[in-house]
């Protein structure tokens, strides 16, 4: 019966230790256990690896940013564009005019005027402008009397020209007076008045067509005397 029990004892003395020895080994080998696996994780992570130099990417710490992009123009207002009527088509353009037909030049739609020349000598030059609305006729010659003589001043046929004269409204004509023709001995009549009547298209006088003008001082003129046809041009009224 003893030996049972102390045989009882050592072997429960044994179980102890054995026990002891096992609590040891594992308390060694539970270190490595136990870290934690959040570590181990964060070791094998390549999301949390710091990044290459080289990389363009941009971090948590320094976000990306465009150092290019221009900066921003303030907004302009376009411009206003004419208010139009709704369903209103545009306005044509109003047609042109028809020209006006011509008239016979008279004392009442033109302005006549008389002055001296140098060139030739004795000799003066009529002036005829259309102040009318409307083109007129000079037709062949103007019939002038002086300081209202009988009979009107001789005209050069001559100096017919081979259409008749067309003034536009403020164009003008022209008649060239040579005051005095050959010496034969007459006396000149010294003239302080001209008066310039219109001829129709037949060379007929149209009444109530005169035009009085002053004559430059000193004026004379003898019967060979002449006034050439109206013309257009000044240099072609004064070359007879």
């Amino acid at each position: 019966m003893r030996s049972n029990r102390i045989r009882t004892t050592v072997l429960a003395a044994t179980a102890v230790l054995a026990a002891l020895s096992l609590t040891a080994c594992g308390g060694d080998d539970g270190t490595d256990a136990k870290k934690p696996a959040a570590s181990v994780q964060a070791t094998d992570d390549t999301s949390t690896a710091t990044p290459d130099k080289d990389s363009t990417a941009p971090t948590d710490a320094e976000p990306a940013s465009d150092t290019t992009k221009p900066a921003e123009k303030p907004a302009t207002k376009p411009a206003e564009k004419p208010a139009e009527s709704a369903g209103k088509p545009a306005s044509k353009p109003s047609p042109k005019p028809k020209p006006k037909s011509p008239v016979t030049c008279t004392g009442a739609n033109t302005k006549v005027t008389v002055t001296k020349v140098t060139r030739p000598i004795n000799h003066l030059l009529l002036t005829v402008t259309n102040t009318g609305d409307r083109p007129c006729y000079a037709y062949h010659a103007p019939m002038l009397r002086f300081d209202g003589a009988q009979a009107v001043f001789r005209v050069l046929r001559d100096s017919k020209p081979q259409a008749v004269v067309t003034l536009d409204p403020g164009q003008s004509a022209y008649a060239g007076i040579g005051l005095t023709g050959e010496p034969n001995g007459q006396k000149p009549y010294p003239s302080k008045h001209l008066g310039v009547t219109f001829a129709d298209r037949a060379d007929a006088p149209i009444n109530g067509s005169q035009a009085e003008l002053t004559l430059p001082a000193g004026t004379y003129w003898d019967d060979n005397g002449f006034v050439t046809y109206w013309q257009s041009e000044m240099s072609d009224a004064l070359v007879y």
